[in-house]
């Protein structure tokens, strides 16, 4: 015999039932019905972390520790089997956006997953060692594109508290 989840059950007792209270006195829950006289609990619904307008807990303990670069430089990266199999003999981001595989407006940074099987012109913004060297082996070009601030920091991204 074989047992569902549908024949198991609680042992007998295990679960006693519920009080039902503010039914009357003779129920042992009537009248103020297990809270208590006057003020705000026994009124309306107060929230379970309400703690009676002191700081709440959830605001005293220590949050948000460390630190977030507003100014950090996000690269999308785009790997040599990709560009292998983009077909592509000149390979810049915006040839890469046009073909889907990079977002509008994304730098781009080409790293080395893959190899090359034939010569690509390839012009992005940031190179990996291994990525550079296998493009330079298989008789292509590599060219280093200026990031679009210049030589000046990046624009912050948001406030860095709420930018996580």
């Amino acid at each position: 015999m074989t047992i569902k989840i549908h024949d198991l059950k609680p042992p007998t007792g295990s679960k006693p039932r519920a009080k039902r209270v503010g039914r009357g006195i003779g129920g042992h829950g009537g009248k103020t019905a297990g809270r208590g006289h006057k003020g705000q609990g026994a009124r309306g619904s107060v929230k379970p972390k309400f703690e009676g307008g002191q700081m709440p807990l959830v605001q005293r303990i220590p949050k948000l520790r460390g630190f977030t670069n507003p100014f950090r430089i996000e690269y999308q990266g785009v790997n040599l089997d990709v560009i292998e199999q983009s077909q592509l003999s000149e390979v810049s981001p915006h040839a890469l956006y046009t073909q889907g595989l990079v977002h509008k407006g994304a730098l781009v940074k080409v790293l080395a997953r893959g190899e090359l099987t034939r010569p690509v012109a390839v012009k992005a913004h940031r190179f990996s060692k291994a990525a550079e060297a296998a493009i330079i082996q298989a008789g292509g070009s590599v060219e280093l594109l200026p990031l679009p601030w210049g030589d000046r920091r990046p624009p912050a991204k948001g406030n860095a508290l709420t930018n996580r």
